[in-house]
């Protein structure tokens, strides 16, 4: 069995919807896993705010704008009148649901059921149009068989028993549909897998099937050496390690979510990164094997923050940077880069939803400095380390940006840096022209 993860872009529009039926029609056994309308979930968010703030007439009018959205898409979407009116009464139960959640207390709870509505819509929605299309599919629901324990990891045991028994249930069927993203807590209640987790709900739901491949669609073909959005001539890396894609997956890189390639690296399941636009496009491949030592490409964070520590009295004495990664510890914050000298210390985070908490902690230590508003550019390949002039390459690359810290050596697939905001554009580009090769070698 293959597994299809089709993002928010790919099921955007009706127009789209169709170039996903188009694609799976194929007889071999896949299961597909859809995204949320393009735009979807950020209008839940902003109806689960406005109910927050207690602002009922707010929310209620943002629902009834996405009623309507709704109803445009399943009115192009449809050729048939049976399946365009079924498709209205679901988007309509839907629709009073997230308002009945306006006439009660709101909290978490409600949240989280109000922000699974755009994966419940979006596959209904595409099973409704594979019904219209003669295509015998089943519609499997997430909320039965993914599930994270207490503390908000994959439940891998049940995902397996549960999923397997469901499918056992369907000998004769090749084609099953489900949601990515959304998932049930330890406690039954409604939740997710955090923003991105429909690409991680693919890779667990390959790992429990074995799947044989892992697809993931998107509107770009395959991951690039650099970020298109902002560098010109950038190209698709065809083949990937798991190590090198997952490191460009956590620093930056927009088209996988980072926990997505630990499940597939463990059962050893390829997968593809694949244009949806651009079916014929080749893609990338990531696997277990590598291309070659060299850097393949950069990544780039936003976000960061960076914390010196400085104290000439305590930094050398015995436990101390030990004590120094507690706090972060104590308040769930990870750590990405570290660096040392005789009498600071200095990390970075990307979560600050505790900082002034870890800021007064730390002050017991020594001073504290703060810098926000950095970026982590990350160069990624296997074994870089290895490869004669690779610093000088880079080093030379960036000669007119200042660097606020070095990360080297704590991997081998890749190279960090951290800089100030303001300067990503320029030193993407400049490590665009200076350390990749020609544009035409790889095209």
């Amino acid at each position: 069995m293959k597994i299809l993860k089709f993002g928010g872009t790919s099921v955007g529009s009706a127009h789209n919807m169709r170039l996903v039926a188009n694609l799976i029609s194929a007889e071999e056994p896949k299961m597909v896993v859809l995204s949320a309308m393009s735009g979807t979930t950020n209008k839940l968010v902003e109806i689960a705010n406005k109910l927050y703030q207690q602002q009922t007439k707010e929310a209620l009018d943002l629902t009834e704008n996405l009623h309507k959205i709704y109803r445009e898409v399943i009115n192009e979407l449809y050729t048939t009148e049976k399946k365009k009116f079924a498709a209205l009464d679901f988007l309509l139960s839907h629709i009073d649901f997230i308002k009945s959640l306006a006439t009660g207390p709101f909290s978490i709870r409600e949240e989280r059921a109000i922000l699974a509505q755009g994966e419940l819509l979006s596959t209904h929605l595409f099973q409704f149009l594979l019904e219209e299309l003669n295509q015998n599919s089943v519609l499997l629901p997430a909320l039965s068989f993914m599930r994270i324990d207490e503390n908000e990891e994959p439940d891998l045991t049940f995902l397996e028993e549960e999923l397997t028994a469901l499918l056992a249930k369907y000998p004769q069927s090749n084609l099953f549909i489900t949601q990515g993203y959304i998932c049930r807590n330890a406690f039954g209640e409604i939740d997710n897998l955090k923003r991105g987790g429909s690409d991680y709900s693919a890779s667990l739901i390959g790992a429990a099937v074995q799947a044989s491949e892992i697809q993931i669609w998107t509107d770009i073909d395959g991951m690039h050496n650099n970020d298109p959005r902002v560098v010109p001539d950038t190209y698709p890396i065809a083949e990937l390690s798991f190590d090198e894609a997952a490191e460009l997956a956590y620093f930056g890189a927009k088209i996988l979510h980072p926990s997505s390639v630990l499940p597939a690296k463990q059962k050893n399941i390829p997968v593809k990164l694949l244009n949806t636009m651009q079916p014929e496009a080749k893609g990338t491949t990531i696997s277990a094997q590598s291309s070659g030592k060299s850097i393949k490409a950069v990544a780039a964070k936003d976000g960061i923050v960076a914390i010196n520590v400085k104290s000439s009295r305590m930094l050398l004495a015995y436990g101390f940077l030990r004590r120094i990664f507690e706090v972060f510890e104590e308040y769930k914050t990870p750590i990405d880069m570290v660096t040392t000298s005789e009498v600071a210390v200095s990390l970075t985070i990307d979560n600050t939803k505790y900082l002034p908490e870890i800021i007064a902690e730390l002050k017991e230590f020594g001073s504290v400095q703060v810098d926000t508003d950095q970026t982590i550019i990350c160069l990624v390949g296997d074994s870089i380390e290895e490869v004669p002039g690779t610093t000088l390459k880079i080093f030379k690359s960036l000669k007119d940006i200042p660097l606020r810290m070095i990360s080297y050596g704590g991997s081998k697939n890749n190279i960090s840096l951290l800089i100030a905001t303001a300067d990503k554009k320029q030193a993407l580009k400049a490590l665009n022209t200076g350390v990749f090769e020609r544009i035409a070698e790889h095209a």
